[in-house]
């Protein structure tokens, strides 16, 4: 699951973030192919600020998040009604801003056994995430927080899983120019 929701707001350009161009391509192209080339069951795109549907391949399942002003919390909880009413018993989730994360990682997290894993870029913990239908019921409902709220409250559900690729967000458009190389 690709969260793609926001507005994007500390990004100061005349395109939505996720449609200024990284690399040659639109910035949220990155993120879908990674998730794509994982090869899980499915790929969720959980879009709401923007419609970025004309940018993102077939193959992805868009869902639309009517309340997005609501925080990614929202957008999570979105995409994982659509995935629990699909039969899913995990997801993984990624977020559209962190372009050279790729389909290993993503991999590597669905992989790894446990409630809720983690990626794990050197020391850092960043996303995807994996969350078992188990711990569904524990996810904020509001805000801008979503798995990082549950891994703080219930930190024994987590394990990690060392991954390659750079975890950067791309927040602002002096981001996009300092990685746009």
């Amino acid at each position: 699951m690709l969260l793609a929701a926001g507005e994007g707001s500390r990004f100061a350009g005349s395109l939505h973030k996720l449609r200024a161009p990284f690399r040659g391509r639109p910035l949220v192209c990155w993120a879908a192919d990674a998730a794509l080339g994982a090869q899980l069951a499915a790929v969720y795109v959980v879009l709401g600020a923007e419609d970025l549907s004309d940018l993102l391949p077939p193959e992805v399942t868009v869902v639309c998040n009517h309340d997005w002003e609501r925080g990614q919390a929202w957008s999570l909880q979105a995409g994982v009604r659509t995935a629990e009413r699909d039969g899913h018993a995990a997801v993984v989730v990624g977020v559209a801003d962190q372009p050279l994360v790729g389909a290993e990682a993503w991999r590597r997290v669905a992989g790894t056994p446990g409630a809720v894993v983690t990626a794990v870029y050197g020391a850092r913990r960043r996303p995807p995430v994996k969350l078992d239908a188990s711990v569904w019921p524990l996810l904020p409902l509001d805000g801008d927080e979503g798995a990082r709220q549950l891994m703080r409250r219930y930190p024994e559900t987590v394990r990690q899983a060392p991954c390659p690729g750079d975890p950067t967000d791309i927040d602002t458009i002096e981001d996009l120019r300092h990685h746009n190389r």
